[in-house]
């Protein structure tokens, strides 16, 4: 990577100065796309022209020291963002450049309940959930604000543990004091796979094991690190809903281990997870949190789950539904508030100033 080469954006300065922009899409040299505040907007901005625009795309690939060998180019730019480049005559129009933008702040769940993504029963219980190692998968769609949620779920592990997180690009940004960092290499002289660094992390003596995102079969080897004193752990993965959430993560432990019987795999899932949350953007461009799904086990060859949390249809809030999670043995301790008692849908807990 070429540290001392600086690169200009030409009219994307100001864009990756703005707060409120978390993704820059340009199609081409005069199209030129944001999400400003969770919703796409087309800007008036464009290049000066198509040269300059193909000017600023190879400084971003010389800053990677990158001749591509394949059509599309993933990255970090200097200012620590993510990029996908796609190349002709994959993109036949011409280059294609999206830039993610993280968020220099992490917001606390306390935060979230002040933008009405979750309330405040269930912060008080997913802040008790991480703290006492209930082991939990983040399940949503493009966009849904899925690692910046696990940014703030990390917030509450204890300093006392060691966390070891797997990354494609690393988007996690803890404050915890013994947080070991593992970015997937992908170089052609040593790749190293997701895999190999969920595999190799175990031998790093973690007490939690973090992955970005399954996507594969590291899933696998999620499920192993889970079912064998990795308590607490977290990831996510794409799913419009917390049942295809448990359906993809099926199809991903099998996508190396064919061989494995899905009895075999589900029981495995139940062992391991305790929560599922779901989260969704809503069509004005909110990120909130849907669902707060349980699995309680396996009836014959299907998993059980219960739902702890959902949308109210008439508040639009996140509230429990009545029922008592197994996991509250887990969870309850001598200064904790949560009993059954918590879970009785009639009973409020008022919003902090």
């Amino acid at each position: 990577m070429n540290a001392a080469l600086k690169i200009n954006y030409g009219p994307l300065e100001a864009l990756l100065k703005s707060t409120d922009i978390t993704e820059i899409m340009i199609n081409c040299w005069d199209k030129i796309f944001v999400e400003h505040k969770g919703q796409i907007l087309q800007t008036p901005l464009k290049f000066e022209d198509q040269k300059a625009y193909d000017y600023l795309v190879q400084c971003i690939l010389d800053f990677q020291d990158t001749t591509p060998d394949k059509l599309t180019v993933d990255g970090i730019l200097p200012e620590g963002f993510r990029f996908n480049i796609t190349l002709p005559p994959l993109t036949p129009i011409g280059a294609t450049l999206t830039i993610r933008k993280f968020s220099s702040k992490i917001f606390t769940l306390d935060d979230l309940v002040q933008k009405n993504s979750l309330s405040e029963k269930a912060a008080i219980f997913l802040k008790e959930a991480v703290k006492n190692k209930i082991t939990i998968l983040v399940s949503g769609g493009t966009g849904s604000g899925k690692t910046s949620f696990l940014n703030t779920m990390s917030l509450y592990i204890p300093q006392s543990e060691r966390i070891v997180s797997i990354e494609d690009t690393q988007e996690l940004r803890p404050e915890h004091p013994n947080w070991i960092h593992m970015v997937v290499d992908k170089n052609k002289g040593h790749k190293y796979s997701v895999r190999d660094c969920v595999q190799n992390s175990l031998r790093m003596r973690p007490d939690r094991v973090i992955i970005g995102e399954c996507r594969g079969a590291e899933a696998y080897d999620f499920l192993q690190a889970i079912n064998t004193g990795h308590e607490g752990s977290m990831s996510t993965l794409h799913a419009n809903n917390a049942n295809d959430g448990l359906s993809r993560l099926e199809n991903l432990v099998t996508l190396g281990h064919s061989e494995i019987p899905l009895k075999y795999i589900r029981h495995q899932i139940v062992s391991g997870i305790d929560l599922v949350i779901q989260l969704k953007r809503k069509s004005n461009g909110q990120r909130q949190i849907s669902e707060i799904v349980e699995l309680t086990g396996m009836n014959d060859d299907i998993i059980t789950r219960a739902v702890v949390f959902t949308i109210d249809k008439q508040t639009q809030n996140l509230e429990t539904t009545g029922y008592v999670p197994d996991c509250l043995s887990k969870i309850q301790s001598d200064n904790s508030n949560i009993g059954p008692h918590f879970f009785d849908s009639k009973i409020k807990i008022p919003r902090t100033a």
